[in-house]
């Protein structure tokens, strides 16, 4: 029995320890990547950006990890062993990756290095890229990037697609948000009286700020500007200024300033217009004309 077993073993030792490397090379990543989240969670003083250079550190830690695990699998099985050798060596890495690699592959390996190093958008950011793909940065990987958008999906951009892009970034070097808020009032309304609710509802705001120099201050410049935009077919546009710390404060700053002037408008007896259409009704033809 004891014979027959260790028969077994001699005849499957490199099958043997293909899959033992290889379970082990799974468990060091594995450890590895506690340890780093760990170092990462216990040091308080990372910034954004170095936060998002760690997360990046830890995805190329991952790959050196499984590439020099499987390269010395690969090592142990004969007819491999020049490509493992190569590997280890460090010498025919390029050359295998573009021989075994798609271009496509390649190009958002490279795309990801860019991004973490001059950083058009870090960890936690707002963007929005074409138009309707809106969200916060929540991981930048060797390939892809994903974005949490505000129903709690993920959309995952490759890395070579979203550095073409033209990215509309809400916390790049400044956090502070302008929403406008625009409202049409009829012609028959007061405008001084409409721009004075508009200005005053916006200002008692708590999540409105002030982002006037003291110079504007000492001018007598408004908290809040209020302009008179356009004349429409049937309503006077008019748009108020409302200056917020951050996007998630300004667009509770729109919605509640919104629903705040539209109640003002109405006790002071503003009016907002709504399309109407007069219909005229031609003369039935007299008996003569016909």
């Amino acid at each position: 029995m004891i014979e027959s077993t260790l028969e077994m073993v001699y005849q499957y030792h490199t099958a043997i320890k293909v899959i033992l490397i290889i379970i082990l090379t799974i468990i060091v990543n594995r450890i590895a990547k506690k340890l780093y989240k760990k170092f990462i969670h216990g040091n308080s003083d990372i910034s954004a950006s170095d936060l998002t250079n760690y997360k990046f550190i830890e995805h190329s830690l991952a790959s050196i990890i499984y590439l020099v695990g499987f390269s010395f699998a690969i090592w142990h099985i004969d007819f491999l062993k020049p490509i493992a050798q190569s590997l280890v060596a460090g010498a025919g890495i390029l050359a295998i990756a573009i021989g075994f690699a798609s271009q496509q592959a390649l190009g958002n390996i490279i795309s990801g290095i860019f991004i973490v190093i001059y950083k058009p958008y870090v960890l936690n950011d707002r963007i929005s890229l074409r138009g309707d793909l809106r969200g916060v940065v929540e991981d930048i990987s060797l390939r892809h990037t994903v974005i949490r958008n505000f129903e709690n999906q993920r959309i995952i951009i490759p890395n070579s697609v979203i550095s073409n892009e033209v990215l509309i970034n809400s916390n790049y070097s400044d956090t502070k948000i302008c929403r406008f808020i625009e409202v049409g009032i009829s012609y028959g309304s007061s405008i001084d009286l409409a721009k004075s609710i508009i200005a005053d509802e916006i200002a008692k705001h708590p999540l409105c700020i002030d982002i006037r120099s003291e110079e504007d201050i000492e001018n007598g410049a408004p908290r809040v500007m209020v302009r008179v935009l356009s004349l429409l077919d049937s309503s006077v546009m008019i748009r108020g200024w409302a200056w917020a710390k951050d996007a998630p404060d300004a667009f509770i700053l729109q919605c509640d300033t919104t629903e705040s002037i539209k109640k003002r408008f109405d006790k002071e007896g503003i009016v907002i217009p709504f399309p109407q259409r007069t219909v005229s009704y031609l003369q039935p033809p007299k008996e003569a004309d016909v």
